[in-house]
């Protein structure tokens, strides 16, 4: 029999783990990166300056430029330091590079584009739950519904719960990728103010009507009648709670 802790300390040895200061230093660079206050092109301040702004070796500064590297925002280039990177190479579906996002002020551009990404996969994802769901997804959904009915003066647990319902429908259409991706782009959102909203009892009560409507779908079987009432549910409840303004360019 192996002996758990001798196989932990051996994978510890190929695994090795970022310092905490520099998980630290790495989330308030990549921030002040997403959120312009160090704009593409330009050079952050020197190690010897990020040692005393953060108050921090030089090793855990070389830990975390590695790590910002390694999410696309900073390259080494000879006789420049370490450069920001354009938008484009930055690894948007990173939690920080997204929780960063979210904070922006042009935000609600990202916010719209989450909706129609959650639209296109999530439609596709309950047309194929529709085909596949088994017997026990089906009851877990109905269950699922008649709790989020008890919710609706709740607005906190009505939500928590929503996230669930959707869920089992990602569960069930076998969808890895569309669910991974769902996945890690609305758990940060929903920690925007601007995305979650602050939702009224008839709100609730008009949400709580189209995840019904999408329920029957799926009891139903009906692969296009799942879509259609997932397109519905997601871009009215969106256009409901949505701020006001323009989503920017």
């Amino acid at each position: 029999m192996s002996n758990p802790s001798a196989d932990a300390v051996a994978v510890s040895r190929h695994q090795p783990r970022r310092p905490p200061l520099a998980a630290a230093v790495v989330q308030s660079l990549a921030t002040a990166i997403v959120l312009g206050e160090y704009p593409p092109g330009t050079a952050l301040p020197s190690a010897g300056d990020l040692c005393e702004q953060y108050e921090v070796s030089r090793t855990v500064i070389r830990e975390a430029t590695t790590t910002l590297s390694e999410k696309g925002l900073v390259a080494t280039r000879q006789g420049w330091g370490t450069v920001v990177l354009d938008q484009e190479q930055w690894s948007l579906l990173d939690p920080l590079i997204l929780d960063a996002l979210f904070q922006r002020k042009d935000r609600l551009f990202f916010l719209d584009n989450l909706i129609e990404i959650r639209t296109t996969l999530e439609c596709a994802m309950s047309a194929r739950a529709a085909r596949v769901i088994e017997d026990a997804q089906l009851a877990a959904l109905s269950s699922k519904l008649d709790e989020l009915a008890t919710l609706r003066d709740d607005p906190a647990a009505y939500s928590r719960a929503d996230i669930e319902f959707h869920e089992i429908i990602h569960r069930a259409s076998r969808d890895a990728f569309g669910r991974a991706i769902v996945s890690s782009i609305q758990g940060k959102a929903v920690r925007s103010p601007q995305y979650s909203g602050d939702p009224t009892r008839e709100d609730i009560e008009l949400t709580h009507q189209a995840h019904a409507r999408v329920a029957a779908a799926l009891l139903a079987r009906d692969a296009d009648a799942a879509a259609e009432a997932m397109r519905d549910h997601i871009t009215s409840a969106w256009a409901r709670r949505r701020p006001l303004g323009t989503s920017g360019t």
